[in-house]
């Protein structure tokens, strides 16, 4: 990235934490994220150093010893973060303290901030998400995890699924069901947030073998009586599912700054290699059939991103962003998966070569069309949120 996003509004705050993050990440060039991809090894160097720079604790209240800023801010570091070397891989192994905790910041007990967030933000915690299941997948309300009240303690049992970096955590948020579903009023109802110790004596943790991503591990998480005391439990018994509400719209808007930034990156790779590369006596960059793809990704980014940042605006202010966080997420991933697809072909052969990065970068990006929502969640959301047709789930 040369500069601050067109959508963003500038200011002194904003360019000071573009050099920054961008002088960061520039220290961790491809290779370093080829050997971390290469042998699944988590980027502990990374990770630390933006503790270091306490960028981990961006979005976290100034009295927890963190910046306070808002989503925006938050969104531009992490597109920086997205357009360096790193890619989703780098991205995925500091965005849960932006958004994991905010259920803690918001609802937990003075004891509980206190306690748990300063930790994560020097880094001397990491903490793994809790919430996907085998069976569930989006249907939150059907986990079957579960959790058992025994006088001052609960007992919890089940299985979680894609629980990103349990390999590396020490930490765990959990969602569970704490009163069976046939007995609540609504099928959300009954689902409790825990924040515990990740007790490897009673979560065994098994990685899955991933297309990409492979520097940020993702796993089974199998849970057989792990006891949890009352202060590792998040806001009222049953109130779980609300209470994590408040961070899906950040999440969206994150993941899609992000993803925005990792297509950028592809398309200015493909430009440069294409105003290089020589075949039948030309520049490659001179054919149409070069030029218009990437044109064409240019403008879908760019347009991507002006949602990104009305979705950003409209968090930070307060208001109502369910549609513009879910249609930035969808825009950017569609945007950025075509960006990264055009750009390794405008490598041709090389592309497909690990050397040239390109195609660790369309690995990587595909995730994002799927997960945390897919895109045909997004598209019934917006039908049934917005246009106001019928529900079709």
């Amino acid at each position: 990235m040369k500069n601050l996003p067109a959508g963003l509004e500038p200011n002194e705050r904003r360019q000071q934490i573009f050099e920054a993050v961008g002088a960061l990440c520039a220290r961790f060039d491809d290779a370093y994220w080829r050997e971390r991809e290469r042998t699944h090894s988590f980027p502990t160097e990374f990770h630390q150093a933006f503790a270091d720079g306490g960028w981990l604790g961006i979005t976290m209240p100034r009295e927890l010893g963190g910046s306070g800023l808002g989503v925006s801010d938050a969104a531009l570091m992490m597109q920086i973060v997205g357009n360096s070397a790193g890619a989703i891989s780098a991205c995925s192994s500091i965005h849960i303290n932006l958004f994991g905790p905010h259920a803690i910041v918001k609802h937990g007990s003075t004891e509980q901030k206190l306690k748990f967030i300063p930790p994560l933000i020097d880094g001397k915690h990491k903490v793994a998400f809790g919430v996907t299941e085998p069976d569930a997948g989006l249907d939150t309300s059907s986990i079957s995890t579960t959790g058992r009240r025994v006088g001052d303690r609960y007992v919890i049992s089940g299985q979680k699924m894609w629980t990103t970096t349990a390999q590396e955590a020490n930490k765990i948020l959990l969602l569970v069901r704490t009163t069976p579903k046939d007995q609540c009023v609504k099928p959300i109802d009954g689902l409790t947030l825990f924040y515990c110790d990740l007790d490897r004596r009673r979560i065994e943790v098994k990685a899955i073998d991933k297309m990409g991503r492979n520097a940020v591990d993702s796993n089974m998480v199998f849970i057989d009586n792990l006891e949890v005391d009352l202060e590792s439990r998040i806001g009222n018994e049953g109130d779980g599912f609300r209470l994590l509400l408040d961070s899906l719209n950040p999440e969206r808007i994150l993941i899609a700054s992000e993803t925005i930034g990792v297509g950028k990156r592809a398309v200015d790779l493909a430009a440069k290699y294409a105003s290089e590369r020589e075949v039948f006596g030309r520049k490659i960059g001179a054919n149409q059939s070069i030029q218009h793809p990437l044109a064409e990704s240019w403008m879908a980014l760019e347009a991507a991103d002006l949602m990104v940042w009305h979705a950003a605006r409209s968090y930070d202010d307060g208001r109502n962003c369910g549609a513009e966080a879910n249609a930035a997420k969808y825009l950017a991933a569609e945007a950025a998966f075509e960006a990264c697809d055009r750009a390794l072909r405008t490598h041709g052969g090389v592309g497909y070569a690990k050397e040239y990065n390109i195609e660790r970068y369309l690995r990587e990006v595909m995730l994002m069309r799927i997960a945390p929502i897919s895109r045909e969640m997004i598209l019934c959301y917006v039908a049934e949120k917005v246009l106001g047709l019928p529900r079709s789930y």
